[in-house]
């Protein structure tokens, strides 16, 4: 058991508020725990250069935090004369992750701009900015089924993201600020609902650790995962049910609880 009360193996609440903003194709300000991350979708009607002529689309996402997402005050790239090295990893991570479960030939000739900004850091950030990214697009992609931009839909499966760490030993499962801290392995996990793997990421900060230790983290989250899809599902319920019927013909099975 934990300091507060969690068990090692529960997530924090999950709170999710959908169409945040007005402007965004999709938004949704996701929370857990006290971290919080703003994920928006707006489309351009262009494609990158390498791209162009192939009636292929683009998604790409670019990811920061506001300065006052941490304690101390975190200072704006501009304001450093350099880009994050931590926010450009991040944010190619989520691109990546994206595209690889979106058939991009359904949304040809555009791009998709997913940005995610951390509004309150309390660990988890990049985890949690892929599940509201992911959340974000599938809102965008309701939008343009419906208004005709799209004929259909080109997301292939859900996917959920969590870090899990290694902490005296014990494997705990997303990890706030205070414990990820003090974590000997750091993971971040990404995966398909079909449990294929789309990013991971592990490091030790103290001393090596072992393939049994590495599994025994990767099945922790794996089951964390799983509950966080449950969550996204019921999320989505109402918005995915709303498709016309014919146009909820398109939608992979099992796409709606």
């Amino acid at each position: 058991m934990r300091k507060n009360g969690r068990a090692l193996q529960e997530l924090r609440p999950l709170n999710c508020y959908l169409d945040y903003l007005k402007y965004p194709d999709g938004s949704v300000l996701l929370e857990m725990g006290d971290t919080k991350v703003l994920c928006t979708v707006t489309l351009e009607e262009n494609v990158p250069k390498f791209l162009q002529g192939q009636g292929k689309g683009w998604i790409t996402s670019e990811y920061s935090m506001l300065p006052g997402a941490g304690e101390p005050r975190i200072q704006r790239d501009i304001h450093k004369g350099r880009f994050s090295g931590r926010s450009y990893e991040i944010q190619r991570m989520i691109g990546r992750v994206l595209r690889a479960i979106t058939n991009l030939n359904l949304i040809p000739e555009r791009t998709l701009w997913v940005d995610c900004d951390v509004l309150q850091a309390d660990g988890g950030t990049r985890s949690l900015a892929i599940n509201g990214a992911f959340l974000a697009l599938n809102l965008a992609m309701i939008k343009y089924l419906k208004e005709g931009l799209i004929l259909k839909w080109p997301l292939k499966e859900y996917i959920g993201a969590i870090s899990v760490g290694l902490i005296g030993g014990e494997i705990y499962l997303d990890p706030d600020y205070e414990e990820d801290k003090q974590a000997d392995v750091d993971l971040n996990l990404a995966i398909t609902e079909s449990g294929h793997l789309l990013d991971i990421q592990a490091f030790a900060e103290n001393s090596p650790y072992s393939l049994s230790t590495f599994n025994e983290m990767l099945e922790v989250g794996f089951e964390g995962i799983e509950n966080i899809i449950k969550k996204m599902k019921g999320i989505l319920m109402d918005r995915i049910s709303s498709l016309p019927k014919d146009l909820q013909e398109f939608l992979p099975e099992g796409y709606i609880l």
